[in-house]
């Protein structure tokens, strides 16, 4: 059995759509031009960011999230049973403008029986073909489908029990997960930014006022994810990354870990966290404690969400202050989150982009060798 991808060196997965791709997916949305003309030019793109990646050393490689308009709506608009409506004007999870914007989330609603074909397939095939290294592939978490509506936004018609809309859920990821496996995927990376909403108690008191005990919810999507990836194979590395909201530079949640450390981190099967620590949002180190055995830290040390460059004596302090807490070689490096959660993408250059990865990559190489 080989062994489960792990790089010291890694990357949360979006990177910067050049131009030509945000105006073709602009005329495709117009009509323009074609699905398939579209893709063509998402072809064309992956190709070249899959070498940029490449030249600057990255053992582990995505295609930037190009084929997305966000890093969730594309995959779990695709599951049969789900529509997207517009966010209402008064959202209990409105963005506090203090925090660089006003985003307002969009509904997921439960309309029918969940279900449908893989996703990811094709999007993986072709980005595998780009590549003689590890390719990942990053899927939105099932708690994006539930945590702005909750019970609500699930018919009670076609779910009278939540346990079988779980139960749905975790069939379809499974099938996904496999999908990808037998494709030869080996790496898959779950994006979960809602787990953080738990560290903040507007946040928390949001999920009460839609009649959700934050709680309860925290330790059943924990409970979900585990059944999402109970049948993957042995040599299949999960990940999953939190962070605090990154869409255009802004920002959603603040808290510390401590808050789900204990609970979530001993529970949730996967091989890797990814977890944001660009700034004083993220608390401490501490609750690494917690983490099992065996069980990989990404550090999300690097922020993506300005072009200011960290310093890289600093960023191996951080990394010794980290090493107290687990071991060094169960550590790695990663920018906090990726460049471009949604497609217009974060307040930061293309070169200050590959600066930051060729920073992160210089850093690893220096600390783990």
């Amino acid at each position: 059995m080989s062994a489960k991808p792990f790089f010291h060196a890694d990357q949360v997965g979006s990177l910067l759509r050049p131009q030509n791709l945000l105006e073709a997916r602009l005329d495709w949305k117009a009509g323009k031009i074609s699905r398939a003309d579209l893709r063509k030019i998402e072809d064309a793109a992956i190709a070249d960011v899959v070498k940029m990646q490449e030249d600057l050393g990255l053992e582990v490689v995505t295609d930037g999230e190009f084929r997305r308009e966000n890093w969730w709506i594309d995959f779990i608009e695709a599951i049969d049973g789900i529509e997207i409506s517009a966010p209402d004007d008064d959202s209990a999870f409105r963005q506090n403008p203090e925090h660089g914007g006003t985003y307002v989330p969009k509904n997921v609603l439960t309309t029918g029986k969940l279900g449908g074909g893989t996703i990811s397939i094709a999007d993986f095939d072709y980005l595998n073909s780009c590549t003689s290294n590890t390719a990942k592939v990053m899927i939105p978490s099932p708690s994006r489908i539930h945590f702005h509506g909750g019970r609500k936004a699930v018919s009670e018609d076609i779910y009278p029990s939540m346990d079988d809309f779980w139960s749905d859920i975790a069939a379809l990821y499974q099938a996904e997960i496999a999908a990808l496996e037998d494709h030869g995927c080996r790496y898959i990376q779950i994006d979960d930014p809602v787990l953080t909403y738990f560290l903040d108690e507007r946040l928390r008191g949001n999920a009460a006022d839609i009649g959700e005990d934050p709680d309860k919810l925290l330790g059943l999507y924990g409970d979900v994810i585990n059944d999402c990836i109970s049948k993957r194979r042995d040599d299949t590395c999960i990940s999953i990354h939190l962070c605090r909201g990154n869409a255009q530079s802004q920002w959603i949640a603040a808290g510390s870990y401590d808050a789900m450390a204990e609970e979530l981190f001993p529970r949730v099967n996967v091989d890797a966290w990814f977890l944001e620590y660009d700034d004083e949002r993220s608390g401490g180190f501490e609750p690494l404690r917690f983490m099992p055995d065996g069980t990989k830290v990404v550090l999300g040390l690097i922020t993506t969400k300005t072009g200011k460059m960290e310093d890289p004596d600093e960023i191996r302090a951080r990394i010794d202050q980290a090493a107290k807490v687990m071991p060094l070689e169960s550590l790695a490096l990663s920018p906090q989150c990726g460049f471009a959660s949604i497609d217009i993408g974060n307040k930061i250059a293309f070169d200050e982009q590959s600066a930051k990865l060729g920073m992160m990559l210089e850093i690893a190489g220096e600390v783990w060798g």
